[in-house]
């Protein structure tokens, strides 16, 4: 059976070990949310980008409506 100073060790290792995983934690919040902004703003990119290939798109003219196509 442990002895009181063994059980004691074992708590403060214990303490020191959540602390650790606690910082550990809050970095990984933050990088999340740093990833999850950057995420964000490519996704938004993203679509503006395919809005203005849309809109370049509608102003090609279809197939056989071109003046001077080549045949």
């Amino acid at each position: 059976m442990p002895t009181i100073e063994e059980i004691a060790e074992r708590v403060e290792r214990l303490l020191l070990r959540h602390e650790e995983l606690k910082r550990t934690n809050a970095l990984l919040q933050q990088q999340l949310a740093t990833v999850t902004g950057e995420r964000d703003s490519l996704r938004s990119r993203l679509g503006a980008a395919r809005s203005r290939i849309d809109a370049l798109l509608e102003r090609l003219p279809a197939d056989g409506e071109s003046e001077g196509s080549i045949r």
